[in-house]
């Protein structure tokens, strides 16, 4: 019965030092969240300065997680540089110590005063004022941080306990295993704050814990990177690379860290059993500012390698893509407007016949279901979806240098190449309804089959007659391409009149249906997109235009 209420005075103990933490960093981030924000805004190349606003900020607001993750939401949108995060997350495992410091005090005789600084944020928590007010979080969490730690230092003062813990560490006396331990825990509870003060209480609580201490702290410096991690999945690729390069930078001190600190062992310890117990706690909690600072004024001066490096090792697969979609247009073409126009012209004109391609074979699979070269059709979407992103953030970069008369073609083609995209989308859905056809086991009839074919044969003379109208600029032709968008729209109300018919006269299955209204549906989109390439010439929205060609 007493080991299971030291387990939970432990597990309480935990709980509450965290929510104390939570609370100190909701507070302080209240308070200083917005300053912060524009700080990293005006953070300039000084790789030092930016360390050390990495280190401030995570002082202030107590979270590593926070600050390197708030990091990774800046390079996503550009607002810093590789240098710039990369110096960043640095500091902000130096900010992180603060944290063990603090809770190295709770080895000394005034935590008991530290602790009553929650009655204070609790006062305080009744002013209007919401500065006041968050000052009041930052004294309650303050307290209640320290009231955690008493509990559990009392837990790992029963003798249960500590031989317990003498067990496990004598079992896993490896150096190495102690940190990949330590690594984990972290990992789990995503606060090294959390791991640092567990094993500063353990220590405190028995000195000859001491020596297994310094090697869970190195490790918790790794596992305190987990948050970030997450984070990085969902940004961009620079967010990635200064996430994932610094990740392997920690294990590598870690490791070195470990083999140091396991070299002096002998003699470094001999000399610390000679301090008094109560400076045990500070001890430990000294070791991870000064390992953390050393790390990070070793690493500082490696970002430009470190940069190149994380450019080798993790591809941008998106921009490769890219690269490899476009032929003709060029960055060092944006001085020259007028050339970039016709290069992006010639693209336009590739990403065209692209889905024009996927449009025919999509088709094809709805009429007869051998989806063999299915793949050639996803994988050819994937290229026009790169192109239409490519184009669009060319035209974007492009607009500022151009004239009013080319502003006016960039913002048709911006328009065009949406169109295009939309044409490429509907071959995409072609191939999604000849799958639930072929797994639901129906098929048109040849009647309904020979009716699209004449959809078919209108469509392909739209996109001759579109292609050309946009190639050649030619208004002509544009009394044509308006002819052929009206035929399409009677057609379109002649094939779903004739599937009607067949369905009352029991001619055709009326699971088909569906099926049926919606690719003659997709058929006219497709017939719009092509008319709205055509009248891109006359308006850059290519829309409500028609009434001109006549």
């Amino acid at each position: 019965m007493e080991i299971a209420q030291v387990i939970i005075n432990l597990l309480v103990g935990l709980v509450v030092f965290v929510t104390g933490m939570n609370l100190m960093s909701t507070g302080l981030k209240a308070s200083a969240g917005r300053s912060i924000r524009r700080l990293f805004k005006r953070i300039k190349d000084n790789r030092l300065a930016a360390a050390g606003i990495g280190a401030g900020t995570t002082a202030i607001i107590q979270s590593s997680g926070a600050t390197t993750v708030m990091v990774v939401g800046f390079l996503a949108t550009g607002a810093l540089t590789f240098a710039q995060g990369y110096s960043i997350m640095l500091g902000a495992f130096l900010g992180t110590t603060v944290t063990g410091l603090l809770v190295s005090l709770s080895s000394f005789s005034f935590s008991m005063f530290l602790m009553a600084t929650a009655f204070l944020g609790f006062v305080l928590g009744f002013f209007k004022s919401p500065t006041i007010k968050s000052i009041g979080e930052i004294f309650v969490g303050f307290g209640i941080l320290f009231f955690g730690l008493e509990a559990m230092k009392g837990a790992f003062t029963n003798q249960h306990v500590q031989d317990f813990l003498v067990q496990m560490l004598s079992a896993i006396d490896f150096p190495i295993l102690l940190m990949l331990v330590g690594a984990v825990l972290t990992a789990i509870t995503q606060s090294s704050s959390a791991t640092n003060g567990i094993v500063i209480v353990m220590v405190a609580a028995n000195p000859d814990f001491l020596r297994s201490g310094f090697f869970l702290v190195i490790g918790a410096t790794i596992g305190a990177l987990m948050p970030t991690i997450l984070a990085a999945l969902k940004s961009n690729i620079l967010g990635k690379r200064v996430t994932y390069s610094v990740f392997i930078i920690r294990c590598i001190g870690a490791l070195i860290g470990t083999l140091i600190v396991w070299a002096v062992s002998d003699p470094l310890f001999k000399w610390l059993v000679t301090f008094p117990e109560e400076d045990v706690g500070m001890i430990l909690a000294i070791f991870t500012v000064i390992y953390n600072a050393i790390f990070m004024l070793a690493f500082l001066p490696l970002a430009g390698l470190v940069e190149k490096l994380s450019v080798k090792l993790f591809r941008d697969k998106d921009a490769e893509r890219k690269r490899q979609a476009l032929h003709h247009i060029d960055d060092n073409l944006l001085n020259t407007p007028a050339l970039a126009i016709i290069q992006v012209k010639k693209e336009i004109k590739e990403m065209l016949d692209l889905a024009r391609t996927n449009f025919f074979l999509g088709f094809n699979f709805v009429m007869n279901q051998d989806l063999t070269r299915a793949k050639e059709l996803e994988d050819r979407e994937e290229t026009i979806d790169y192109i239409n992103i490519a184009l669009s953030e060319y035209l974007i970069r492009l607009s500022p240098n151009a004239g009013i008369h080319d502003e006016e073609k960039i913002g048709g083609y911006y328009h065009v190449i949406n169109d295009i995209e939309r044409i490429g989308d509907h071959a995409y859905n072609f191939l999604e309804t000849a799958r639930k056809l072929k797994e639901e086991d129906l098929m048109f009839s040849d009647q309904a089959k020979e009716e699209f074919a004449e959809m078919e044969k209108l469509l392909n003379e739209m996109f001759d007659v579109a292609e050309r109208t946009f190639m050649n600029r030619n208004r002509k032709d544009l009394n044509e391409l308006h002819r052929l968008e009206e035929e399409s729209d009677r057609l379109n109300d002649k094939l779903a009149d004739a599937h009607f018919s067949r369905i009352k006269a029991n001619q055709c299955r009326v699971e088909l249906s569906p099926f049926h209204s919606t690719f003659l549906s997709e058929l006219e989109r497709v017939a719009d997109h092509l008319t709205n390439v055509g009248y891109s010439v006359i308006n850059p929205t290519g829309d409500e235009v028609k009434h001109q060609a006549k």
